[in-house]
């Protein structure tokens, strides 16, 4: 336990001090970068030296992994704050909103419905992100870069969502900085400040795009085995 919390803090500690130094080259006009630690595939006692080092932001993709883990980690540490930043099917709507702090992955009318209501139900209402489909990719989840500005719109004014800010994964192997800052100008036409976009590999252009916040996985926890990364890589 002794070894893991050393490499908890150096990691941390690397992460963190990247993002300020990215900030201050960049001048990035977001006040604070958050840091969102992607914890998903790593169990409690992998997560814990993190939250022992003060980190109390994660990002989780699977609401059935979270609910597994992270009501004994809230038990043990306050403050934290759990985003849902992995696809979401509508049936798993009710527990998202008990299990979780932010949504970052709206990306249609029927989940964004089935959102508000489960809100109402449960007396909350949660700051969502849209996610956007920016490289148009048919594999990967987000509403179409056309669609993102009407369909943000819908969800404030017909289902009464907080959307806060817009959220992407741009394509592998191609440079990120021209998607980020594609995203950074869609959130301009959407009224929205937050940016959630960079992740291990990438963090530092997006910071320079104006991201504020950034999810970042495999540089802080060590990477996963092939079979976890396939939906969104961190």
């Amino acid at each position: 336990m002794a070894d893991s919390a050393i490499s908890a803090k150096t990691a941390l500690n690397t992460i963190i001090t990247r993002i300020e130094k990215a900030r201050d080259r960049f001048g990035a006009p977001p006040e604070k970068v958050e840091l969102v630690a992607v914890s998903k595939t790593f169990d409690a006692d992998e997560v814990r030296p993190f939250m022992q080092e003060g980190q109390r932001v994660f990002g989780e993709n699977r609401v059935q992994e979270a609910k597994e883990k992270w009501p004994l980690l809230r038990s043990e540490f306050s403050g934290v704050t759990l985003h849902l930043i992995g696809p979401l099917q509508t049936n798993k709507a009710r527990e998202a909103v008990e299990l979780f702090d932010v949504i970052e992955t709206v990306d249609r009318d029927k989940l964004a419905g089935v959102l508000a209501q489960e809100m109402q139900r449960a007396g909350k209402r949660l700051p969502c992100f849209v996610q956007v489909n920016i490289g148009g990719e048919d594999q990967k989840a987000g509403i179409s870069i056309n669609e993102t500005v009407d369909f943000v719109k819908r969800c404030r004014e017909v289902h009464g969502l907080d959307i806060v800010g817009l959220m992407c994964i741009p394509p592998d192997g191609q440079p990120a900085g021209p998607y980020f800052a594609h995203l950074a100008m869609l959130a301009r036409q959407c009224e929205v400040t937050n940016l959630s976009m960079g992740m291990s590999g990438d963090f530092e252009t997006a910071i320079a795009m104006g991201a504020t916040h950034v999810r970042v996985g495999s540089a802080l926890f060590g990477h996963r085995p092939k079979a976890a990364t396939a939906d969104h890589l961190a």
